[in-house]
Parts: structure tokens; C-alpha cells; sequence
């Protein structure tokens, strides 16, 4: 179903949007990298993705927080590629902080990237899709578009956003042959989540081992961390024809945290 179609990942050049772009180049899809790295680092992944599944693999360093770089990305993809047909919106950074201490260019910053950069992405995609009469979107979320925890509130803002921005421009695409989805996910050990460990230890006063253990896993009733492979499977599922029902809503890949 992917096959030789083009699929943006932002966020792409590690964790789950690495995942998630292997999963697509893997199905067949060309894939376009965006994210922040060392650019020969990035370079050799790149072609290793290409290389190994034999698909098309370009890379964009598109700031995503602002929204001119974003346009630029988007203006390239559809000169060299022809246009959007799968946009996974995976973007996101991270800060732990009391809202009362919380730096107000960190809140702007998380929801600039985790928020507004999917309402740019999606609104300058959208268009191809209608007229190819064909698209899938599929903004990774998290648990804490469902849930909150304390301490993260621009996050957690940020998240319920998206599922909102989700279900509304669901709506608005319906007839076109377009779906767009969340995934949730819970806690996976990516670069991330592993560099909020430490600010989360130091706001509540506790280990990084117990941040681990009594903090991140305490609300996954599993006890284990979610997978990027997981979170990859459960895209690529929601950009197949099996899933061409499924829209506006949330997959909940969270080792049954929001059970409670």
C-alpha cells in the first residue's frame, strides 16, 4: 500500500522517527529524513536506508519550530518528489520543570515543535492529498495526550493539542480519501525520554534509577518499556488499506498505563 509513495518523518534522524522512517523505506515508501545530528552521521544513514530497502532517501534540516523552514521543506518535497502522501508528525522535545519555574522560551519552544509545526506540516500537505484523493497522517502523540504528569505541563499541553488538531482536521478531510490518526505511545527509551531522567530525578528529589523504576514503568502496568519497532509497526498499520476505516481517533501503544 506504500509502495513508491513519498512519506515525510519529521523527527526522523533518531529514536522513533528513525524507527518509523526504516519501517516505511522498508515497505517500499521513499522516504524524506528531517532532524537535527551531525551532518556526515546523517549523510551515512541516510544512504544506508536508501541502499538497504532501495528506495529514494533525501534528507531536510527544517527547523521545526519555525514555520518558514517548514514551507521551504515542504515547497522542496513536492518539486523533487511531487508532493506528501504519508506525513508522520514526530517532532518533539522535552522539559521537566514546576509551572511555576517553567522558562517561558522553553513553553513556546515545546509548543512550537511539538504542536504548531504538525498544524504547518498538515495544512501544506493536505492539498496534494486531496488531489491525488489518497493520503495518510499520522501524528505521534504520546500517553500524555490522554494523561497528565507532573511537571510537564507545556508537554502535556503541547500533546493534548495534537489529538484535538487530530480529530478536527480528520473531520475536515473524510470524503477525500485522507485518514489521520494519533499514536500514543508510552514511555520508549529514546534519546528523549532518557535526557528528561535527570531534570525529573532532580525536580522530585529522587534517583535517576528511581525516576526509571518507580516513575516512568510505575505507570505502565507491563513494566516494560514500549518499543520503537512497536510504535513503527503501529504506523505503517495505520498507513496500509486494512486501516483506511480507522480515523480521528488514537492507537494507545502504552503497556496499558491510561487503564487506570
Amino acid at each position: 500500500m506504500v509502495k513508491g509513495k513519498v512519506a515525510v518523518v519529521t523527527g526522523s534522524t533518531s529514536g522513533i522517527g528513525l524507527g518509523i522512517a526504516e519501517g516505511l523505506a522498508g515497505a517500499g515508501a521513499q522516504v524524506v529524513l528531517n532532524g537535527f545530528g551531525d551532518a556526515a552521521e546523517i549523510e551515512a544513514l541516510r544512504a544506508r536506508l536508501a541502499e538497504t530497502h532501495g528506495v529514494g532517501v533525501i534528507y531536510d534540516g527544517a527547523d521545526m519550530s519555525r514555520p518558514d523552514e517548514i514551507e521551504r521543506m515542504m515547497r522542496r518535497v513536492e518539486q523533487e518528489l511531487g508532493g506528501v502522501d504519508i506525513l508522520v508528525n514526530n517532532a518533539g522535545i522535552q522539559h521537566v520543570c514546576p509551572v511555576e519555574d517553567f522558562p517561558v522560551a522553553k513553553w513556546d519552544a515545546i509548543l512550537a515543535i511539538d504542536l504548531s509545526s504538525a498544524f504547518h506540516t498538515i495544512r501544506l500537505a493536505v492539498p496534494h492529498m486531496k488531489r491525488r484523493g489518497w493520503g495518510r497522517i499520522v501524528n505521534i502523540a504520546s500517553a500524555h495526550a490522554l494523561v497528565a504528569s507532573p511537571f510537564k505541563s507545556a508537554y502535556v499541553a503541547a500533546k493534548h493539542g495534537v489529538l484535538g488538531l487530530t480529530k478536527a482536521v480528520a473531520l475536515e478531510v473524510a470524503e477525500a480519501g485522507v485518514t489521520v490518526n494519533a499514536v500514543c505511545p508510552g514511555y520508549v527509551l529514546t534519546p528523549l525520554v532518557e535526557s528528561q531522567i535527570p531534570d525529573t530525578a532532580k525536580a522530585r528529589g529522587i534517583t535517576e534509577e528511581e525516576v526509571k523504576r518507580d516513575v516512568l514503568l510505575a505507570a505502565q502496568p507491563t513494566k516494560q518499556f514500549v518499543t520503537v519497532e512497536q510504535i513503527a509497526a503501529t504506523t505503517l498499520f495505520l498507513c496500509s488499506e486494512a486501516a483506511a476505516s480507522i480515523t480521528g481517533t488514537h492507537i494507545a501503544v502504552e503497556g496499558g498505563w491510561t487503564a487506570h
